[in-house]
């Protein structure tokens, strides 16, 4: 299918692609690269978790705000949500107190905030960081739970955030969340934008991947690049 505003090639493709390198990058972050190779222990991924919770929450509350919303309405599911499974996940790491114990990194605080500014007033950055979160959980965020299940002994308590158990075909979903890209009536300047704060969401969460690595030291150096 043929985008209708550019004739191009259809947007979530260009979206993959426009992307690649920034994902890339988020990918070998030293941090992510140290956790997923059994280099780190539970107190790493507890931080992890942490500072997730704090951009998932401003994520799924700015999502109330376009539910009714007839372009951007049809991407937000329940089902995707993940600040409930987050905060199962945080209480069962370390206790009933976790949220005294959460300390909010500055490119954590960014991330919220550049999330719960400009998603809140532009649909197409609102889709962009929606598509970086959910479709990443759904796809990658697969092969991380395996790869932390197995590294540090855990099973379904500790790994919710990343399990979609109303999701019962998860590629049929990932299918039509992209066919709903492609088919959404974008502007021109519209798609622009969304191919542009996806790359911005990839930037904003590897700045956090830098400043945990910095926290724990890992390489010894600064990890920013």
């Amino acid at each position: 299918m043929t985008n209708s505003v550019t004739g191009a090639r259809p947007l979530s493709a260009r979206l993959r692609e426009a992307t690649r390198e920034e994902h890339e990058h988020a990918e070998s972050a030293p941090f992510i690269t140290a956790l997923l190779a059994g280099q780190l222990d539970r107190t790493a991924y507890h931080a992890l978790l942490g500072q997730s919770y704090f951009f998932y929450t401003a994520l799924e509350d700015v999502g109330k705000t376009w539910r009714d919303d007839e372009v951007v309405g049809p991407f937000i599911s329940k089902a995707l949500e993940r600040t409930a499974a987050l905060e199962a996940d945080l209480e069962w790491l370390t206790g009933p107190g976790w949220r005294a114990g959460l300390a909010l990194l500055r490119s954590t605080e960014r991330y919220a905030h550049r999330i719960r500014t400009v998603c809140a007033s532009s649909p197409s950055a609102f889709v962009a960081h929606h598509y970086t979160r959910y479709l990443g959980d759904l796809s990658g965020g697969q092969i991380v739970r395996r790869k932390l299940m197995s590294i540090y002994g855990l099973t379904s308590d500790g790994l919710r955030f990343y399990s979609f158990d109303d999701i019962e075909r998860p590629k049929l979903f990932k299918d039509t969340y992209r066919q709903r890209l492609d088919d959404a009536p974008w502007t021109a300047a519209e798609q622009d934008n969304l191919l542009a704060e996806a790359n911005e969401a990839f930037r904003l969460n590897r700045a956090v991947f830098d400043d945990l690595a910095r926290e724990l030291a890992i390489g010894g150096r600064s990890c920013e690049g």
